[in-house]
């Protein structure tokens, strides 16, 4: 390979010996190495962030086992090469097909590859960055074991750097040395990338005169550091979900932290003000109403004055959503309340609440009966019934749904509730009295 080939390229290792990373998997008596070092070689997909050597493996494994192999992008391929790959197969020559981001192939695409595995005529290894159990169909994934690659960590990244150094055929006779800094600068700045960390290497080293690597050569290498992921990653809906577990655990500092990692992305705060509206009803409630005003704020605020004053809006409902009392009594209680609709779906409407518009309505019952609140004490008809016959007889003693918590306004709606609950009670039990007594 010449100059002009990456460095991640020039280096790959192409043995187990000079692989490095992934002990927990390739370490000593770990199952994928004691697959390899029986020969039993199976299906399998690489799950793994990118620059963590799901590539390299792939064909580490085709050598060890001496197979041959096919390689396809889901990117650019579709199933007439899948089928054009499948033609290469022998019998009595053991085929690896490798896929690479086979998450971005579709069901079809992934189900072309089921019969040759199924048969035997392939062993399939899928490599991808979003998790399998989504991103892959059951069939495939009953089909293959998965193996999860981690980041790599910053003495992997040391290592994979010091090897480059000494065995790239380009750099090892410039005999670049760099800092202990520096070194532990690029480890840092590569995220467990060890793809991202080879070209800041080479990047740096382009920019060195004396053939001495320096923090600030690598600083200007690397140049902004980017947040990692993609608008529909796992790791974009990791960090979307730690901004609402923060909010939720009531961590400002947390809010606001994985907001400004959200934006640090470049990415559209639409996403983020959707959620905290979602937090303002599910985890907040009526503990705080105003939370949700203050969110319909912020939102209109960032369309009205833009990103630079208007993500400081966003900020501000961060903050105080994270702040607010928390409840999840109305989302608990909705939730109920839809399960229960669904249960009893055929019930009737009991005939005092019924509409009665006409003269028939009416000679038939409806509205016979109802007794409008504003007309009694506390405007409450203490004992009227408003669920349907089948629902009422049980839930009579205790008929909220909604359970108010005792923070925020809640403390006073649940006060609030139990008093109509004994005011209820006590109807209910003066109008069994009175049966009883007939």
């Amino acid at each position: 390979m010449d100059a002009q080939t990456p460095l991640a390229a020039r280096v790959r290792p192409v043995d187990l010996n000079t692989y490095i990373g992934q002990r927990h998997i390739l370490g000593e008596g770990k199952p994928l190495r004691q697959a390899l070092s029986q020969g039993q070689i199976h299906s399998m997909l690489l799950w793994g962030p990118p620059g963590t050597g799901k590539t390299t493996l792939a064909q580490i494994i085709a050598t060890h086992v001496d197979a041959n192999l096919v390689t396809l992008s889901a990117v650019t391929s579709g199933v007439k090469d899948i089928r054009a790959a499948m033609d290469m197969t022998h019998p009595g020559i053991t085929t690896i097909v490798f896929v690479d981001e086979v998450h971005r192939f579709n069901k079809s695409q992934q189900d072309a590859f089921l019969p040759y595995i199924e048969s035997g005529a392939i062993i399939f290894i899928g490599a991808t960055t979003e998790n399998p159990s989504f991103s892959c169909n059951n069939a495939l994934l009953s089909r293959c074991r998965v193996y999860i690659l981690q980041a790599l960590t910053d003495t992997d990244i040391v290592d994979i750097v010091k090897q480059a150094l000494h065995t790239d055929t380009v750099l090892a006779p410039l005999q670049l040395t760099i800092t202990d800094d520096a070194m532990r600068t690029l480890a840092s700045l590569s995220t467990g990338d060890a793809r991202r960390a080879l070209l800041y290497l080479e990047l740096a080293a382009q920019l060195s005169q004396d053939g001495h690597i320096t923090v600030p050569m690598v600083a200007q290498a690397a140049g902004a550091k980017i947040a990692q992921f993609d608008q529909q990653g796992d790791h974009y809906y990791d960090v979307l979900s730690a901004f609402h577990k923060s909010v939720r655990g009531s961590s400002s500092d947390g809010a606001l932290y994985w907001y400004a990692r959200y934006l640090q992305a470049n990415s559209d705060p639409l996403p983020i003000m959707r959620r905290l509206l979602a937090i303002a009803s599910e985890d907040i409630g009526l503990a705080d109403p105003k939370a949700l005003s203050l969110c319909l704020n912020a939102w209109d605020t960032y369309h009205r004055v833009g990103p630079a004053e208007g993500e400081r809006a966003v900020a501000q409902a961060c903050v105080y959503c994270a702040l607010a009392p928390k409840s999840n009594a109305l989302y608990q209680a909705f939730k109920d309340a839809k399960r229960l609709a669904q249960e009893s779906c055929d019930l009737p409407v009991p005939n005092h609440l019924r509409n009665a518009p006409t003269q028939l309505a009416k000679q038939q019952g409806h509205g016979e009966g109802y007794r409008y609140s504003h007309n009694e004490a506390h405007a409450v008809s203490a004992g009227q019934q408003y669920l349907p016959d089948g629902l009422c007889e049980p839930l009579m003693p205790s008929p909220s749904l909604y359970q108010p918590n005792d923070r925020g306004l809640e403390q006073k709606l649940r006060q609030k509730q139990e008093f109509l609950d004994q005011l209820n009670k006590t109807a209910y039990h003066s109008a069994n009295s009175n049966q009883a007594e007939q």
